[in-house]
């Protein structure tokens, strides 16, 4: 008699019979080196920057065409097989984490500037191009793309556009959203699609918004067409300190409240500042409870008036110290800091988790009081670094992966963040997306009504749900596990939780 099989052994069964299909199915139509299924090969493709959580795709293809792009995913189609795109893998919420019965379709090849466009001010560039790179590329006509995420020296404008990611200038000058004109790729089954247009319009209807922040649900992208913008005359940056930080939280408000849009606006907590400083050495006030960045840019007569009405503002809201940077030298030493946030949380821990949510400007000093009672309650320290000007939280949670207790004490950190975030008036992810991170979190923000309709919009453009599975939208078994966990914590029922 045979002896009972185990659910792993069930599934290591079926990953190697679907593993021989996939490879026979899409040997004709890559390169041999574009093909990647031996583990050794596999292994760099098991996360993306949510290293908390690891898997292994059956294969990895590394197209290097657009024809061969639609070729991989006709195969696809054709044997069942998901389908999960990947840019640079420095996406944060696991949008990018494989599927252990499907495909990773790496864009990495696809890093071509097709075109600048100096008078339409627009660059059109395939979906690995580096985000660093398209202001690289329009430096010499005088221009830039503004979104400017932390990691944008190695994130693609696909992964942006997926993400809808935004950055340090992201109150001035918006979110990939607003900076994006086209979208091109390819669905679940390999038919071309395009949204957005080089024009000021496009024709039927709009669904570039939808697109944008899809984070690989709905097509594949392999081309993008962005705006660029005039570089400024003139940019200087106020570091200010505070020994509070509801007087920092409440400075923010009043920056915005006084009719003033700066190019950026960041707030740091002591705990952080300190780990940049030792990092980096951007010059940061190490005795503030909180610091804020505060930059104008514009022409120099703009600039020095935006700057000294600025000044006045955050010292009518009790600043303790102010300092403008008095060279460009100093300014980007200003940001250098803010912008090596994350990898100097990776110098004094082994592990992080990067939250992001959003609340209401008014309430940035509640979420921080808040939070200082969670280190407490979880018994895990936090480094908190925010888009201020919007209310984009990222608190960075400090564990050890390798301590199971550690990380399941750090889910329940992460998911109280969001959850209070909620509470506040705010949303449970930013910048970021959902990807597996913020499955649970969505059913306290979201009833089931709307997932429904999120789930529509899904199938409309995925009817097999090949694309991405797994992935934003939570199933109603996945809400209901949560929900239970979420009122033995002691919490009050999140919406719907009585229908499940």
């Amino acid at each position: 008699m045979n002896a009972p099989t185990t659910p792993a052994a069930d599934l290591a069964l079926q990953r190697a019979e679907r593993q021989q299909q996939l490879v026979a199915a899409l040997a004709p139509l890559l390169p041999a080196h574009a093909l990647l299924h031996q583990r050794e090969d596999t292994v760099p493709y098991e996360c993306d920057g949510l290293t908390a959580y690891r898997r292994q795709p059956l294969a990895v293809a590394l197209p290097e065409t657009e024809a061969q792009v639609a070729a991989v995913l006709e195969a696809c189609h054709a044997l069942g097989v998901p389908v999960v795109a990947r840019g640079a893998g420095t996406g944060l919420s696991g949008g990018a984490l494989p599927h252990e019965l499907g495909l990773t379709l790496s864009l990495a090849k696809f890093n071509k500037i097709v075109m600048i466009d100096r008078h339409a001010r627009t660059a059109t560039l395939q979906c690995g191009v580096r985000n660093l790179a398209i202001s690289e590329a329009a430096a010499p006509f005088g221009l830039y793309y503004a979104p400017d995420p932390s990691s944008q020296i190695a994130c693609t404008i696909g992964g942006n556009v997926a993400e809808n990611s935004g950055g340090v200038h992201c109150l001035k000058y918006g979110l990939t959203l607003h900076n994006v004109l086209r979208v091109r790729g390819y669905t679940a089954e390999g038919e071309p699609v395009e949204f957005g247009s080089g024009a000021l319009d496009a024709p039927g209807l709009d669904l570039l918004p939808l697109v944008v922040g899809s984070e690989g649900m709905l097509a594949v992208t392999t081309e993008v067409t962005v705006r660029l913008v005039p570089k400024p005359a003139l940019a200087r940056c106020i570091m200010a300190s505070f020994d509070d930080v509801r007087k920092a939280g409440d400075a923010v408000a009043a920056i915005i409240a006084a009719g003033i849009i700066p190019a950026g606006l960041e707030m740091m907590d002591q705990p952080m500042t300190a780990a940049v400083e030792d990092f980096v050495h951007a010059g940061y006030d190490l005795d503030a409870a909180a610091i804020l960045l505060c930059e104008s840019d514009g022409t120099p007569e703009e600039v020095g008036e935006e700057i000294a009405r600025m000044l006045d503002v955050l010292s009518g809201c009790g600043a303790s110290r102010l300092e403008v940077s008095r060279d460009e030298a100093q300014r980007l030493r200003f940001w250098s800091g803010r912008k090596n946030a994350f990898p100097a949380s990776g110098r004094i821990s082994p592990d992080y988790m990067c939250m992001d949510s959003t609340i209401p400007r008014r309430r940035l000093a509640d979420i921080l009081l808040a939070i200082a009672d969670m280190e407490v309650k979880y018994g895990l320290k936090c480094c908190n670094v925010f888009h201020a000007g919007d209310g984009n939280l990222h608190p960075l949670i400090l564990f050890d992966a390798n301590d199971p207790d550690q990380l399941h004490r750090c889910e329940l950190f992460g998911a109280d963040i969001l959850e209070t975030s909620v509470a506040m008036g705010g949303t449970v992810t930013g910048e970021h997306g959902v990807g597996v991170e913020k499955l649970a979190s969505m059913c306290v923000q979201f009833s089931p009504e709307e997932r429904a309709q999120m789930e529509a919009v899904k199938r409309a453009f995925d009817p097999a749900g090949r694309l991405n599975p797994g992935k934003v939208i939570p199933t109603l078994q996945r809400c209901a596990e949560y929900g239970k966990m979420h009122v033995s914590r002691g919490l009050l029922p999140f919406p719907g939780l009585e229908r499940f």
